[in-house]
């Protein structure tokens, strides 16, 4: 059933579950009069209007939030992603009904950076390999998969936000000769070539993408542009699934045409037993990049604070589909 309104009181509707405690979610909303609710719809859209229907502000992590689901928010004034990426909500039909749509973008970019370097490495060093070997009782100091040094490499990230900026900080270590940035806006420090993507994937041996999911960027990393990759190439994607045309990369991956791969993210979440994981050259995790403790607490009240600015009549900071 949907949460009704009682008594005219503000109601805010969680419409995905996941963290341990909604406590500050709770403290910051209850003194402007509002209900919290948590009603998980488990990437339903049907459940999901049925619980936030008389909302007037909705939260949402990974569940969809698409037009027909927009549409039938009666009071919704403010639809709040916990995240960063907001390509599970129909922007389009939000605008259209006036109801703003915003994130939080400034959270976890000290842990997704750390995904990214750590994926990176993983591949390099071939180290979901050899901890199979040791663990199934075979200790050998021979070769098992060519590894190549990064000192002297090229480095290159696709997008310059936030995340690929703190990557390219704790990479700085690591010795890359080059450092090639795909990113027509971004103020790129000095050092930092920018190219065309194109140029990136042909001439980089690590590539970390860093970019938003839309319909430009959809399948950005397709057979064309892998197969213009060195045999040294690694793929680090910490940022969404669909940035990377998967069977592209699973064919180029299992001929060993690349190095390999690290992903955090996948087209299809969860992706169920996909044909990649059959591969020896690929690490993958389950989209918890973002994750820390820390990381966690702040997403839950940046989000419940720009929550409790749209009930006090206040824009979000963090407006996306400004009118």
């Amino acid at each position: 059933m949907s949460e009704m309104n009682q008594g005219g009181s503000k109601l805010v509707v969680a419409v995905d579950d996941g963290y341990a405690s909604y406590d500050q979610e709770e403290s910051l909303l209850a003194p402007l009069g509002a209900r919290f609710v948590v009603s998980p719809c488990r990437r339903d859209p049907l459940r999901a209007l049925d619980a936030a229907r008389e909302a007037d502000v909705v939260l949402v992590r990974e569940s969809p939030l698409p037009r027909e689901v927009i549409e039938g928010l009666s009071r919704c004034k403010a639809i709040i992603r916990y995240g960063i990426g907001v390509d599970n909500i129909d922007q389009v039909a939000a605008s259209e009904r006036q109801i703003m749509v915003a994130n939080v973008p400034d959270y976890g970019t000290d842990e997704v950076s750390s995904q990214a370097v750590a994926l990176a490495l993983a591949v390099s060093r071939r180290l979901w390999l050899h901890d199979r070997e040791v663990r199934e009782g075979r200790w050998s100091t021979g070769v098992l998969q060519p590894m190549f040094r990064l000192r002297g490499r090229t480095l290159g990230l696709v997008g310059f936000g936030r995340i690929a900026r703190m990557t390219l900080e704790k990479f700085a270590g690591f010795g890359f000769a080059r450092v090639l940035v795909t990113d027509p806006r971004a103020e790129l420090p000095p050092g930092v070539e920018r190219v065309d993507i194109d140029t990136l994937c042909a001439e980089s041996d690590v590539i970390s993408l860093h970019a938003p999911l839309n319909e430009q960027t959809r399948h950005l990393i397709d057979a064309a542009r892998i197969a213009r990759m060195k045999p040294t190439a690694i793929v680090v994607n910490t940022a969404r699934g669909g940035l990377v045309h998967t069977d592209a990369l699973y064919e180029a991956l299992r001929e060993r045409r690349i190095l390999g791969a690290g992903l955090d993210v996948f087209e299809k979440e969860p992706p169920g037993i996909h044909k990649l994981f059959s591969l020896d050259n690929v690490v993958v995790s389950n989209h918890m990049g973002w994750y820390s403790e820390e990381a966690m607490r702040d997403l839950q009240r940046k989000t419940a604070e720009e929550a409790a600015r749209v009930l006090r009549g206040e824009a979000p900071i963090n407006w996306l589909n400004r009118w």
